[in-house]
Parts: structure tokens; C-alpha cells; sequence
């Protein structure tokens, strides 16, 4: 009775020990097409079984019949074939494991119980090797986001043209790793400057990759000589051209062409927000879009306004970020900003924009903000 007992005693303890290996085995890979791998050869080589393989998975090891890889049959032990089910942390199944007995031989309980621990555990083994996956993918996201921020930092103007009797400043703040907002100085062959303060629809890397393009095409006729208006009406014909997902992401957009020697600058507004103008008066005149926002239409018209910039005159162009900064659910909006570029003494464009981001700051008690923040100061100095 006692060397029974003993035996008993012993072959728990090896069932144990090979339970034991299983699962150090399973969870030595953190790879999911490693871990299902080992968990099939672990069955078949393990228990002598004759093959097995994954339902939801394109993995099997040993014998197994085609007509079985095709259509899994169910459990029936008088055929052999066994179905072990492998449960996530919810309880869903995440794949079967369908073991195929040698010569249609039942389970013995041993090897019954040995496969239902190797389901288990095989289970934790393929959410883990899922959950690194993810973690692998979210650092290559991460990596890439980066990358392209840098990349659209490098695309704004480092500097600002150091124009005689001109003072001229901008900053753009994303509200995402990448945005849509759009800002550039070209200084053309004329000796004029093309100033351009744009807002792609929506957020993020889709905005920013339609905001690369405008830029390109934009820089790529900046030089022609083109007026202003047909500027942007070719614009708009080529951002339309592009398709169906560009149309959704339509730029509103200001095209300014400055002259430092006659002190005139041309503007054309395609359906962005309206800039303000300080030019000898107290009240900033608004300068409003003459055309809907580049890329909505296939044919759209624009007109150019012509101004005169008198002594100490300014000019703020922003994108409606700037209107939509909260405080709890109210907005900054347009007069609240129209109020702060008024009432700002500072003379020099970057003082400008500096006091008009501190009245932000201050509105929103610098909560995090919802959208991408561009402005532009042109000012003219006595």
C-alpha cells in the first residue's frame, strides 16, 4: 500500500514538474507566432499526440488531416479530435486548440488536465505577446510622430526678414504632436514679400500631410508673377484635383503680398478667418474673405484688397485657434481678441504677439488648448 502511495506520490509530482516546464516554455517568448508555436509542439511532442493547430490562427504542427484545417470538426473523443477552448481576461475566446489523437486513441485524465493547463496558460501567453505587439506599434507611432514633428517645425520660418521700417513676427503652437496650421514668408525676386497664414480642416497627420502639399504647391508658383487672386483660384483648382479626401481637408487661407518700398500690401482672403488692420484709426478694419476656403469648390473666384500702410500701422493674421481658446465652456472668440491687438501700446511684432498670447494665457488660465494656434504681426515702424 505504501509503494502505491509512494508511486502515486511521484507521478503527481512529475506531472507537476512537467506543468511547471509548460509553462515556463510558453511564456519564455514574448513573440505571439513563437508563443503558438511552442504551444503546438508542446502538445504533440509532450503527449505523442498526433497533431494539432489553432482555429483562429494559420498555425499547426504534426498529422492532420486537410479536410480538418478547413472545416475544424467538433470535440468527438470517438474520432480522436479534441477542442480546447483559449479564454482571455473576459472570458471571449480568443482561438480553439484542436488536438488530434493518434489513431483516434481517447484522453487519458493526465493528459486531459495537462491540455487544459496548457490552454490556460497558453492564453495569458498570446495576451501578453498581444499586448506587446501593441506597445511595439504605439513606440513606432510615437517615433514617427516625432520625426514629423521635426520636420514640420524645420518648415516654419526660422527667421523673420529683417525689412527696413517693417517688423514682422509669427508663432504657430499645434494642439496635437503635428497640426494644420500653416504659416510662411517667401521673399520673391521683386523684392516683395509673400506672407501666407493658412488652417487645413481638422487636426493632426492628415492636416499636416494636406498642409505639406499646399505648401509645396504653393512655393512652387510663388515667383511667377501671377496676380494674387489667380493665385488662389489655381490654388483651389489644383488642391480639388487631388480627390476626395483633400477636398474634405480644404485650406482656408490668407495670401499677402507685401511692398516695403511703396508701403502697400495686397490681400486676398479665401475664406479664412478676417485679419485686423490698424491703419491710423483707432478701430481695427476687418479684412474679410472675398472666396470660399481653398479646395471646397472646383471653381471658385477670389478678389485682392489693396492698403496703403500708414505710420505705425498693423496687421494681425491669425487661424481660428486663436478665437477658440476656453475657459470652461467660454470662448475667447473674435472680439475678445480684436480688443487685445487694439489696446496693445507695444510697437515692435513680437511684443504684439507676446501681449496678445499672455491675454490668452491668462482667459484660459493656460488650460490645454483644442486646436492649432497661428498669428502673424506685420508692423510698420515710425
Amino acid at each position: 500500500m505504501e509503494i502505491e502511495s509512494s508511486l502515486h506520490l511521484q507521478q503527481q509530482i512529475a506531472r507537476l514538474q512537467a506543468l511547471l516546464d509548460t509553462t515556463h516554455r510558453i511564456h519564455s517568448t514574448i513573440e505571439l507566432d513563437s508563443v503558438l508555436r511552442s504551444v503546438l509542439q508542446i502538445t504533440v511532442r509532450e503527449l505523442e499526440m498526433a497533431g494539432a493547430f489553432f482555429t483562429a490562427f494559420p498555425f499547426s504542427y504534426g498529422e492532420i488531416p486537410p479536410r480538418f484545417l478547413l472545416h475544424p470538426p467538433s470535440s468527438d473523443p470517438r474520432r480522436g479530435c479534441y477542442r480546447f477552448p483559449l479564454l482571455d481576461r473576459h472570458g471571449a475566446v480568443l482561438t480553439e486548440m484542436v488536438v488530434i489523437t493518434r489513431e483516434g486513441a481517447p484522453l487519458s485524465l493526465y493528459e486531459q488536465d495537462f491540455l487544459e493547463h496548457l490552454a490556460t496558460q497558453a492564453a495569458v501567453a498570446i495576451e501578453n505577446a498581444r499586448y506587446h505587439e501593441q506597445t511595439l506599434d504605439m513606440e513606432r507611432v510615437k517615433q514617427d510622430l516625432s520625426c514629423a514633428r521635426d520636420i514640420q517645425r524645420s518648415l516654419l520660418p526660422q527667421t523673420f526678414p529683417n525689412i527696413s521700417g517693417y517688423s514682422i513676427a509669427g508663432r504657430s503652437q499645434t494642439c496635437y504632436e503635428v497640426g494644420g496650421d500653416y504659416l510662411d514668408l517667401i521673399e520673391l525676386s521683386s523684392g516683395e514679400l509673400m506672407i501666407v497664414v493658412a488652417d487645413v480642416a481638422g487636426k493632426g497627420l492628415a492636416s499636416a500631410l494636406v498642409g505639406s502639399s499646399f505648401r509645396a504647391a504653393l512655393r512652387a508658383i510663388a515667383n511667377s508673377e501671377m496676380p494674387l487672386a489667380d493665385m488662389a483660384t489655381h490654388l483651389n483648382y489644383l488642391h480639388y484635383k487631388e480627390g476626395e479626401e483633400s477636398r474634405r481637408r480644404y485650406v482656408t487661407a490668407m495670401f499677402l503680398r507685401l511692398d516695403p518700398k511703396t508701403h502697400t500690401v495686397e490681400v486676398v482672403n479665401a475664406g479664412h478667418n478676417p485679419a485686423f488692420l490698424l491703419n491710423g484709426r483707432d478701430t481695427p478694419e476687418l479684412i474679410e474673405a472675398s472666396g470660399t476656403p481653398v479646395g471646397m469648390l472646383p471653381f471658385s473666384s477670389y478678389s485682392a484688397e489693396k492698403y496703403v500702410l500708414s505710420d505705425k500701422a498693423k496687421l494681425l493674421i491669425y487661424t481660428d485657434g486663436m478665437t477658440e481658446v476656453f475657459k470652461g465652456d467660454e470662448e475667447f472668440g473674435q472680439d475678445r481678441l480684436m480688443e487685445a491687438f487694439r489696446t496693445c501700446r507695444l510697437s515692435d511684432a513680437t511684443g504684439t504677439l507676446n501681449s496678445i498670447w499672455q491675454t490668452l494665457d491668462a482667459f484660459s488660465n493656460q488650460e490645454n488648448q483644442s486646436d492649432d494656434m497661428t498669428a502673424l504681426v506685420i508692423g510698420r515702424k515710425p
